[in-house]
């Protein structure tokens, strides 16, 4: 597949480390879910009469949108150009289900990928696969029909292949229309399992052949070679198919592997339980939590994509902007831990209560402390292998060598491991939410 052998097309995106995902559509007007159609089993007609004509973003500003995302430290972002409803953000030549027929009156995507390129930050696309709008889509076990009486007989007139080609022609409009596009994430792929057998029986779509899946990755791999593309197209087994692996609201225990071999991967996240903006929703994320899943996510080798869901009017959830902001004050002083960084060579083990992220290409460990020691902290095997220890947030020095009265205090306890180096830290536990030390490999 065209560009799919070249393994720098993922160099950015391993020195990104931190993307930005934005949840935006009709739902937004619902605000209380991005699958509200589907769990309130809407007919497309009535959730289109009941939100597309009130769709008026008049606060939309993607320059702030931008603004506010690479102060918070990031570096790339991902737009859900159509989400499962199936309405549009761009002026698609394919639907009149778009924003340019809403009271918006206008692409709102153009402008978005224009402002976050002017900052600096990688464009990413999402791109839903299924579409509860499209009058060929399959009314399957996820469908807001799905419990309708006469799905079997609404089915019979559904033409999976119109749907395919109508799939494929918003994504080659996307890849040709928008410039140089860095990242398309698909979603919802699923194979064929015992819970959508009904469903088999009334239509023979078979895991990629839902989308055409093989003549849809080679379509994009010809439009933009460079491109990135995630795994949810069902084609694992296919080399090149795929770029990166991408877990859903859950951190693993340890980098993912395909064939026993780590995979680069990104983690997606919401500050709540939505993706979608939900006015209701009480379980945000404080930004000390956020701090703390980057910071184990880049340990285990991965990538973080926080996500936001914009108002109906246009703005940033102002709780997520809040956190947004403060984990911009964390991330500018502690970027050096997670630009280009990864998890440690295994002989580096961290201490209880802390986390190491090593950049290879510096030799510089990382020791993100989430508990705060009292006057010392001890790292097993590093004695004699640092050169030189600060707090990365003011860049002060820590001591390497123990005082003669605490060595001795050591010894009298029984802890005489040379191999451990034991730093003297401050009493006080420094400001930052999570305090990090920078130590300079030999």
């Amino acid at each position: 597949m065209a560009g799919a052998t070249d393994p720098s097309r993922l160099d950015w995106f391993v020195e990104a480390r931190f993307g930005l995902f934005i949840h935006w559509g009709l739902y937004s007007l619902a605000a209380r879910h991005e699958w509200v159609q589907q769990r309130e089993e809407v007919p497309a007609e009535e959730y289109a009469r009941r939100y597309f004509d009130k769709f008026d973003p008049d606060l939309y500003d993607p320059e702030k949108w931008a603004e506010i995302a690479a102060d918070a430290g990031m570096r790339y972002f991902v737009v859900t150009t159509k989400h499962h409803e199936g309405f549009c953000l761009w002026d698609s030549k394919l639907t009149d289900f778009k924003a340019p027929n809403t009271p918006a009156r206008r692409d709102l995507l153009r402008p978005m990928i224009e402002a976050f390129r002017k900052r600096g930050l990688k464009v990413g696309l999402y791109y839903s696969l299924i579409d509860w709008h499209h009058p060929d889509f399959v009314i399957d076990s996820h469908h807001p029909l799905r419990n309708h009486p006469d799905r079997k007989e609404l089915n019979k007139r559904r033409d999976q292949k119109r749907y395919i080609a109508y799939l494929h022609g918003q994504v080659r409009e996307l890849l040709t229309e928008y410039g140089k596009v860095d990242l398309i994430f698909f979603d919802f792929s699923y194979p064929v399992r015992p819970a959508r057998r009904d469903v088999e029986r009334e239509w023979q779509g078979k895991g990629r052949n839902d989308w055409d899946s093989l003549r849809l990755i080679e379509m994009v791999r010809q439009l933009q070679p460079h491109i990135l593309v995630n795994d949810r197209l069902d084609l694992h087994d296919v080399p090149g198919a795929w770029d990166y692996v991408t877990p859903e609201q859950i951190e693993p225990r340890e980098w993912p592997t395909r064939d026993g071999k780590r995979v680069p991967w990104e983690t997606c996240k919401t500050f709540s339980g939505s993706w979608g903006y939900h006015r209701d929703e009480a379980t945000w994320k404080s930004s000390a939590q956020i701090i703390s899943i980057l910071i184990d996510t880049v340990s285990k080798g991965g990538n973080l994509l926080l996500n936001v869901g914009p108002t109906a009017r246009g703005e940033l959830d102002p709780r997520a902007v809040e956190r947004l902001r403060e984990v911009g004050r964390w991330m500018k002083r502690h970027g050096r831990a997670i630009y280009g960084c990864t998890a440690p060579p295994e002989e580096f083990a961290p201490p209880r209560n802390c986390v190491y992220t090593w950049n290879p290409k510096t030799r510089r460990l990382y020791v993100h402390v989430f508990d705060w020691p009292v006057k010392h902290l001890h790292l097993d095997g590093l004695a004699g292998r640092v050169e030189y220890a600060q707090l990365l947030n003011d860049g002060s020095e820590l001591k390497l060598e123990m005082s003669e009265w605490f060595a001795e205090q050591m010894r009298r306890s029984g802890h005489t491991d040379p191999r451990t180096l034991t730093l003297e830290v401050p009493v006080r536990k420094p400001d930052p939410a999570v305090p990090v030390i920078e130590l300079f490999l030999k």
